[in-house]
């Protein structure tokens, strides 16, 4: 019997994949515990149009972190902070700072896909990785000023 996965089935396969099993086994395990449907040739055509319009979607994805990281490589983006006398600031500076700074010049960048090693905690200029997508990244440099009050 072939059928649908609607969830990940180990030993079978992954969510949206047609396979084909014994009867008993699809009937009385996938179809009763909820894991798969029976295929028939409207819900295959069903999951061919939506991974070719999730491919789809993918592929533009990809364009447009490439066309990002291409305008953002080696760009300088300042970030203030308050610092004390001593020009030692208070706290540091994270993934979340550098999003807003890029976000305040126009480019919306998750402060997920900045890459730190740790928090910045000098003022100083320093070179940080944005992952904008799976395998398309771009370096960008960020200055740390110190704002005394």
């Amino acid at each position: 019997m072939r059928v649908i996965l609607l969830k990940d089935v180990k030993g079978q396969g992954k969510k949206g994949d047609v396979v084909e099993v014994s009867d008993s086994y699809a009937r009385n395990y996938l179809i009763k515990g909820g894991y798969a449907e029976q295929a028939t040739a409207v819900k295959i055509n069903d999951i061919a149009q939506k991974k070719a319009a999730a491919d789809f979607h993918r592929s533009e994805e990809l364009k447009a972190a490439h066309e990002l990281a291409k305008q953002l490589k080696g760009r300088q983006f300042s970030v203030n902070v308050k610092a004390g006398a001593g020009g030692r600031l208070f706290g540091s500076v994270t993934a979340a700072d550098i999003s807003e700074a890029l976000a305040g010049a126009g480019y919306a960048v998750d402060k997920k896909k900045i890459v730190l090693s740790s928090p910045l905690r000098e003022a100083g200029d320093y070179d940080v990785e944005l992952r904008l997508f799976e395998g398309v990244t771009a370096k960008i440099r960020v200055k740390v000023v110190a704002v005394t009050q």
